[in-house]
């Protein structure tokens, strides 16, 4: 059986267990969306009658009208599928995992821009914030990690709010611990999906850190501007910003997915640091 095939029945089997029509799946992801009828109705240039009777199962969309509502309300690539299943069908978009041979220049450049981003660390993450690479500034970072956080599948969120991994180290837990949360929701929110619904709940559920005495860096003000990552290390306190990088026109599922974390110094302590730090592997090797 080849690999098409395979995703097509796995696909089918999913849905197999589902009884939302693709009318319920066009009503749900516009109100989540917050759009009436009539919006998402200009939106697509149907009529608001049109689109009632598709919502209630009353007319039967063709699959291009399947995609072009999709594509206005902003569906991920991997519910369209679903919905394209629900309304009789086949998926259009593929899902083969990073190191397919398919994708090798995509991962070339997520490797590139690893490895070009050191002596700072960067990662990459899929839509469940799963640990797919990382580059060599990361490592060090860790220090102190229980071993079973660190063992594969990773997920860095856990790895970040864990009571026994970094979360002890963060020094502004309150305000990151926030940040995180807060991204996760909108993510849900975005995405409707019931695995990162259930990981929200376990890290609303860790315990905080008990700390002798409070850190207090001494860090530049960012209120207002942006939420930074202040971890406790030898040198002192270490105070990141980061962005996070997608693929900009994807149509596989993997790449749709990803997302490149990438950190970057916010002081000159950090910078230094970080610099010096690069500078004794390259002695070393």
């Amino acid at each position: 059986m080849d690999e098409g095939t395979k995703f097509v029945i796995g696909w089918r089997a999913n849905m197999n267990m589902q009884t939302q029509t693709v009318g319920t799946m066009l009503r749900d992801w516009r109100r989540r969306r917050h759009l009436s009828q009539l919006d998402l109705a200009c939106e697509a240039d149907i009529s608001s009658r049109h689109l009632s009777f598709l919502e209630t199962g009353r007319s039967q969309p063709s699959r291009e009208m399947v995609l072009h509502l999709a594509e206005r309300l902003d569906v991920p690539l991997r519910e369209r599928n679903t919905m394209l299943l629900a309304a009789g069908y086949a998926p259009v978009y593929g899902e083969r995992p990073l190191d397919d041979p398919t994708l090798q220049a995509a991962r070339r450049v997520v490797d590139l821009v690893l490895a070009g981003h050191e002596p700072f660390p960067a990662i990459a993450v899929d839509r469940h914030w799963t640990l797919v690479a990382s580059n060599r500034a990361v490592s060090p970072l860790l220090a102190g990690i229980e071993l079973s956080l660190l063992e594969p599948p990773v997920n860095v969120l856990r790895l970040g709010l864990h009571p026994r991994g970094l979360a002890p180290r963060i020094a502004n837990l309150d305000q990151w611990r926030s940040h995180l949360l807060a991204r996760l929701r909108r993510q849900i929110e975005v995405s409707a999906d019931p695995v990162l619904a259930e990981l929200l709940n376990e890290l609303s559920s860790y315990p905080m850190p008990h700390r002798e005495r409070p850190h207090t860096p001494d860090a530049i003000d960012f209120a207002g501007v942006a939420v930074p990552f202040q971890l406790a290390a030898e040198v002192g306190i270490l105070s990141f910003l980061s962005t996070t990088t997608v693929f900009g026109t994807p149509v596989d599922i993997t790449l749709s997915e990803l997302a490149l974390e990438t950190f970057f110094p916010a002081d000159s302590i950090t910078l230094d640091a970080l610099t010096r730090n690069l500078s004794k592997e390259i002695i070393n090797r």
